[in-house]
């Protein structure tokens, strides 16, 4: 019975919304955890019988499965998007999701690494090896740049212009941004590719791809967590460190320093000015030492 729509909302997703095969299918899969719900419930409704006491118990059974508050508001975001698609395309007259109230989440603030730490993090890296001139160059765009790990193992040497100190890349969604690109990275990238990247024999296919292993082929996401991993133990840094904190940092850093919210939503390719606000969580000694410097109840 929810198979046609199922199909139409995966499509609406990919066509209409230009959603990523990741996002698509996380959508997909909230989709089908409610009509597995009403499976076992023996209530198979179709999507226009589905009312909001529907919901309700079904977020009760979710819950009763150990789901934590994330994964539930997960399931109901993507619940509300395939109700969305069903008003758009008539199936329903009314949203039954409207009235139903997520559980309340705290924004967990991810790990942030100090400047020094980051310095620290890059020191570490073994200059005498090859994949050390290229780890060099890779960890000084991730922070330059505040990338993905997808974007950076994606990026294309077509997609640098190092002259004007910019680089294009492709976002989620498949969204082009440009991106500014700092003088340390840009020297980092033309050791790399002078000295290293040119005695690579490159697999077909991988010719316009920047950062490439030992095979001529490009890097896998992993290969950049494992990378980072070992250098963060090396720095000896016990926080929770993965290639996304380095978007954070470069972020919280940028915000920090006085960047206007919407460059840095620019530069990121957020798609909402929201999920850049959780960059706002400056530290409480940055504030006072902020006030101290320019409110004039603080001079004496």
């Amino acid at each position: 019975m929810w198979e046609p729509y199922k199909k139409g909302f995966k499509a609406y997703l990919q066509l209409e919304k230009s959603l990523s095969d990741n996002s698509v299918e996380a959508y997909t899969r909230d989709v089908d955890k409610f009509t597995q719900y009403l499976q076992a419930s023996a209530a198979l409704q179709s999507p226009g019988q589905v009312d909001l006491a529907v919901l309700q118990k079904f977020l009760q059974w979710i819950a009763g499965l150990g789901m934590t508050a994330t994964s539930q508001a997960r399931i109901i975001s993507g619940l509300r998007a395939f109700y969305k698609y069903c008003l758009l395309e008539q199936v329903v007259k009314v949203d039954p999701t409207v009235l139903l109230e997520a559980p309340k989440l705290k924004r967990a603030l991810p790990d942030v690494l100090t400047f020094e730490e980051i310095e620290n993090i890059i020191a570490q890296i073994d200059l005498s090896k090859p994949e050390g001139v290229r780890n060099k160059a890779i960890l000084e765009t991730m922070y330059s740049c505040g990338l993905r790990v997808t974007e950076l193992v994606n990026l294309k040497i077509s997609g640098l212009y190092l002259d004007v100190g910019f680089i294009r890349v492709i976002g989620k969604g498949d969204k082009e941004r440009l991106i500014p690109i700092g003088s340390s990275a840009i020297k980092h990238i033309g050791i790399y590719r002078q000295t290293i990247r040119t005695h690579i024999g490159i697999r077909p296919g991988n010719e316009d791809i920047l950062f490439l292993n030992r095979r001529g082929s490009k890097l896998s996401r992993v290969m950049i967590f494992l990378l980072l991993k070992d250098l963060v133990k090396l720095a000896g840094i016990t926080k929770n460190i993965s290639p996304h904190t380095f978007r954070h940092s470069f972020a919280t850093h940028l915000v920090e320093g006085g960047a206007d919210l919407r460059a840095v939503q620019e530069m990121l390719g957020h798609e909402s000015i929201t999920t850049t606000e959780i960059y706002t969580h400056l530290d409480r000694e940055y504030l006072r030492s902020e006030l101290v410097s320019h409110h004039p109840a603080f001079k004496k």
